[in-house]
C-alpha cells in the first residue's frame, strides 16, 4: 500500500507558529523533504524532532521527485516542507505533488503559517478579493508591463520582492499608480517585524536601504460607485407596478421588488403609485 505525502506548513519566523498536528506528523513520518535541510534542522531541534531529512530544491527537484515517489509507492510517508511558510507557494515541490497524484498517492495538506496571508490581513487592504503573484518579472521591460497591469486591478495584489530589486519595482509602480496604497512587510512574526503602509510615492521617498525579502500588498484600483437607478415618474412607476403585479400575482411582491430596485421605502412607493389614480 502506498504511503502519504504531507504538505506541512512551517513557521515564517517565530518557531512557535506551528500547529500541534504539524509537529506530530513531522515526528511520525519516515522522511522529511526540505528545501534547505540546514534551516529545517533548526526547527526540528527546537521541537525535539529527530526524523531524517533530505533536500528537495529547485536544482534537484526532478531527480529527487523520482526517488521520493519510489519511497512513497513502497509505503513510506513523506513530509514536504519549505524554508518558511506553506510549501509550493513560490517554493519547489509542484513536480512531486503532481507525480504523487498521478501515481495515486494520497496528498494531504497540513495548513499553517503563510507570509502572503499574514501580510494581507495585517495590511488593512481589502480581503474579499485578492491574488498572490509570487515575484514580479526579473526582466525590466516585463516588470514595467507587470506594474502597468495593476493600474486597473480589481483585486488586492500580494507579491514577494527581493531587497536589491525593491527600489526599482517601487519606482516603476510610482510611475503609474503613485497615490495607490502599498504595505511593505518584512521580518513578519520576528523580533524586528516591520510593516510600512503608505501611498507608493510616499513609501519610495522614505525608504531606507532594503534588507531581507519583502512581502508587498498593493491596494486595488478604486471601484466605481454606480449611481442608484433614476426614480421613474409616478406614471412610469404605476405602469411598472402593474406589470410586476401581473408577473408575481401579488401587488405586495411587486411593491417589494420596486422598493429594492430603487432604494425607496415601500410606504413611499405605494403613496406615489396611488397618487396616479
Amino acid at each position: 500500500m502506498a504511503g502519504t505525502l504531507y504538505l506541512v506548513a512551517t513557521p515564517i519566523g517565530n518557531l512557535e507558529d506551528i500547529t500541534l498536528r504539524a509537529l506530530r506528523l513531522l515526528g511520525e513520518v519516515d522522511l522529511i523533504a526540505a528545501e534547505d535541510t540546514r534551516r529545517t534542522s533548526i526547527l526540528l531541534r527546537h521541537h525535539g524532532i529527530s526524523t531524517r531529512t533530505t533536500s528537495l530544491h529547485a536544482h534537484n527537484e526532478r531527480r529527487k521527485t523520482l526517488a521520493l515517489l519510489a519511497r512513497l509507492l513502497d509505503g513510506d510517508s513523506v513530509a514536504l516542507v519549505s524554508d518558511a511558510g506553506t510549501p509550493l507557494v513560490s517554493d519547489p515541490g509542484l513536480e512531486l505533488v503532481q507525480a504523487a497524484q498521478d501515481a495515486g498517492v494520497a496528498v494531504v495538506p497540513v495548513p499553517g503559517a503563510s507570509a502572503p496571508i499574514a501580510a494581507l490581513i495585517a495590511s488593512g487592504a481589502p480581503t474579499d478579493s485578492f491574488r498572490f503573484v509570487g515575484f514580479p518579472p526579473r526582466k525590466l521591460s516585463a516588470r514595467r508591463s507587470w506594474c502597468r497591469s495593476l493600474i486597473d486591478a480589481a483585486d488586492t495584489t500580494v507579491f514577494f520582492e527581493a531587497p536589491h530589486r525593491l527600489d526599482t519595482t517601487l519606482r516603476l509602480l510610482s510611475d503609474v499608480i503613485p497615490e495607490r496604497r502599498i504595505a511593505l512587510c518584512r521580518e513578519l512574526t520576528k523580533l524586528h517585524e516591520e510593516l510600512v503602509i503608505r501611498p507608493i510615492l510616499s513609501v519610495l521617498e522614505g525608504l531606507a536601504r532594503p534588507r531581507g525579502e519583502y512581502t508587498c500588498v498593493v491596494w486595488p484600483a478604486d471601484r466605481p460607485v454606480e449611481p442608484p437607478p433614476r426614480l421613474p415618474t409616478a406614471v412610469e412607476l404605476a405602469a411598472e407596478m402593474l406589470v410586476l403585479a401581473d408577473t408575481h400575482g401579488s401587488r405586495r411582491l411587486a411593491l417589494k421588488e420596486l422598493a429594492q430596485k430603487y432604494g425607496v421605502p415601500r410606504r413611499e412607493l405605494y403613496a406615489i403609485v396611488e397618487s396616479t389614480k
